[in-house]
């Protein structure tokens, strides 16, 4: 027994984008939602792209440059890992490999069904100008070719399928200790019953069907099966989320435990343990399950106000429960156009130019791949004994380009003296020679009027005239050919003077829209983010393209809700944990006065870090939680995203563009609704 606490607080990042001239407007009613980085505290970064996986606790997608599967992410000069392990053909899968032929297929027949008469065709327009992205139903997902089979269990599972972790060597000295071929016997029967699962996450996959689907000889150690069923079972690997149970629950429970919390984690949580025979109880002081998952509802509108973004199906858990809920996913569209102010009030916002754009944009990864360098490379991630930002790293390195630009300028302008001084020096030669060639003539004319006949003298004095009067004037013409030369050098030097700023005032306006969006990514400033740190979960990140749930992510907690105990409108005041049971003390939101008791074995607290980090505490717990615990809590950041839905009721604006940005007029207000989104066109229901 006794008190565990685990702090469950992933966070859902938010892609960033664009909007093009508005086109005829169709009058059906839309969403968009505006992001507003404006006020954080301890989140992290991407361009025009939904590619980033982000932690409110501070992290996540840097610069932006392209993928195979298009979508622009963080580029640093870091070597990556491969992920968890993985063949980089698994880890590059894109979504459209989750549909087998035949599932495509069917897929195209039960549309042909839905499908109305087929009206005459439109005009032929760009692909990328349809309005609205299809849903993806992922009830029947699979993993075709290559990606199919053993190998590709594994890495929907997030495990190598070639070698065992650190925690099955742990769970399994035996085999780890073992031969070669134990262990390859271990990951085959590993793998298989991970595709088994994959294959039907609908429906409990037990021991029996396990060990009768396995081939032989993979099937004749039972008891090694077992052992591997009941590792994936109890670590959540297979027989999660929502799926229906072949065997029932025992009807002895084996202990007691209340969950702090009905969001998706404390929901999952208890989902399992209650799978393993537990007696559950969730309290939540809310009104509603989902915690940071909510999901706004009215009349012909809908839109998710948390979490939004599904970062992939790569690796991800969620494509499990996407296909154990009805959940409408649809993919978000990459492209993302820039607009900017003109100044005036009143007038229509204007589109950066395509040229402009990716001109800062590029700017914008050489700054990262330079902080990366100045971290890793140089181990400047400490000044006056205190750890150097992201930010601080980012205005150095523009105040060193600053300084290059100002040095550039000075060399130019030294050239351009040299140059002169080259010229004034020939031009004085070049007088003082034909002073000389003029005096040098005189004297040949003098003597060549002396009449004949000559003497040998007067004829020798004639002839050295006239030979030293040649080589003069040989000379003459060689500095007037290096005068041109000296000319054209300074005329070439004052047509092409380098520039005078680094960054115009524009291109910082666009820059610090890649700073805000950074921010975003990380829902922090760039000031409180880790230089070293920042991006340190970058190869952890799922795979695939980011999609969005369009008849809300709502549906997903309220799924996981289904039969079990909750007691909402019940907030926690304390936690009383001793070696033999816990007490949990809570109160009804709606009439403060009520207050309840529950004793348990253990007490599961999945509140979020942002709840955990107010003063005074929220929840109080007897004793105190440990130190190690309590200053986790203190040193790990919790961002803050603000979103603002607006409802419109006909389409305006272009209904190709998933995503648009607004770039701000001043670096403080760089954050403040530089995003929009355009992704939902009504209300579905939430049904499984």
């Amino acid at each position: 027994a006794g008190l565990k606490t685990f702090l469950f607080d992933r966070a859902f990042s938010s892609p960033l984008n664009s909007l093009p001239p508005p086109p005829p407007p169709p009058p059906s009613p839309s969403i968009v939602t505006a992001a507003s980085a404006a006020e954080r505290t301890p989140k992290k970064k991407e361009r025009a792209s939904p590619h980033s996986s982000s932690s409110n606790e501070g992290t996540v997608e840097g610069g932006t440059a392209e993928t195979p599967d298009g979508r622009r992410t963080s580029k640093r000069k870091r070597a990556k890992v491969e992920y968890r392990e993985m063949d980089e053909s698994l880890a590059n899968l894109s979504e459209d490999e989750y549909y087998s032929e035949e599932e495509r297929n069917a897929k195209a027949e039960k549309e042909k069904k839905q499908v109305p008469p087929p009206q005459p065709p439109p005009p032929e327009e760009d692909i990328d100008s349809d309005p609205e992205e299809p849903s993806v139903h992922w009830s029947n997902i699979s993993l075709p070719g290559s990606f199919a089979g053993v190998e590709g269990a594994a890495f929907q599972s997030r495990l190598p399928h070639d070698r065992m972790t650190s925690q099955e060597a742990a769970c399994f000295p035996d085999i780890i200790s073992g031969p070669a071929q134990t262990q390859k016997v271990f990951l085959y029967i590993r793998n298989r019953t991970l595709q088994l699962w994959l294959d039907n996450p609908k429906v409990q996959l037990t021991f029996e069907t396990t060990l009768q689907q396995l081939e032989s000889p993979y099937n004749s150690d039972a008891v090694l099966v077992h052992r591997v069923h009941s590792y994936l079972e109890r670590h959540g690997l297979i027989n999660f989320g929502i799926y229906k149970r072949v065997k029932p629950l025992p009807s002895k429970k084996t202990g007691k435990v209340i969950i702090i919390g009905a969001g998706v984690s404390g929901l999952g949580a208890a989902r399992q343990l209650q799978s393993f025979g537990m007696d559950v109880t969730v309290l939540e002081s809310r009104d509603r399950v989902g915690g940071r998952v909510a999901t706004f509802r009215k009349g012909n509108y809908v839109a998710d106000l948390g979490a939004m973004v599904v970062t992939g199906l790569g690796g991800n858990p969620m494509a499990v429960v996407s296909k154990q809920v009805n959940m409408e996913l649809a993919k978000i569209k990459q492209k993302c156009p820039l607009y900017e102010a003109n100044g005036q009030a009143g007038e229509r916002c204007t589109n950066v130019p395509k040229e402009k754009d990716e001109m800062v944009e590029q700017e914008f990864n050489r700054l990262l791949e330079a902080t990366s360098y100045l971290s890793h490379q140089l181990d400047f991630n400490y000044l006056n004994n205190k750890p150097v930002s992201l930010g601080q790293a980012l205005e150095v390195v523009i105040q060193l380009q600053e300084k290059h630009v100002k040095d550039e300028q000075i060399e130019h302008w030294k050239k351009i003296v040299k140059t002169q001084e080259d010229l004034k020096e020939l031009l004085n030669k070049m007088v003082s020679l034909k002073e000389k060639i003029k005096e040098l003539h005189q004297q040949y004319k003098e003597a060549s009027e002396v009449k004949p006949p000559r003497d040998i003298t007067s004829e020798f004095l004639v002839k050295s005239k006239l030979r030293d009067l040649t080589a003069l004037c040989k000379e003459y013409d060689e500095l007037a050919e290096a005068q041109v030369k000296l000319e054209e050098k300074l005329q070439e030097l004052e047509a092409n003077p380098p520039s005078d700023v680094y960054l115009s005032s524009r291109d910082r306006q666009i820059l610090d829209w890649h700073f805000a969006n950074l921010e975003f990514a990380n829902a922090t400033p760039l000031s409180t983010l880790s230089l070293k740190h920042w991006d340190q979960d970058d190869d952890f990140e799922f795979t695939g393209s980011h999609l969005t749930v369009r008849n809300g992510y709502s549906c997903v907690p309220v799924a996981l809700a289904e039969g079990l105990d909750i007691k909402l409108n019940t907030a926690v005041r304390q936690v009383r944990y001793t070696a033999s049971g816990c007490e949990v003390i809570a109160q009804n939101t709606r009439s403060n006065s009520q207050t309840f008791i529950y004793k348990c074995d253990a007490v599961l607290c999945t509140l979020p870090l942002g709840v955990l980090k107010q003063q005074p505490a929220a929840v109080q717990f007897v004793p105190p939680l440990p130190e190690w615990k309590t200053s986790a809590i203190q040193r790990m950041g919790f961002g803050n995203l603000n979103k603002v839905v607006l409802c419109f009721d006909r389409v305006f604006w272009d209904p190709s563009v998933n995503l648009f940005g607004h770039v701000g007029s001043t670096t403080a207000s760089r954050g403040e609704l530089f995003l929009f989104w355009n992704l939902y066109k009504g209300i579905h229901s939430c049904t499984r």
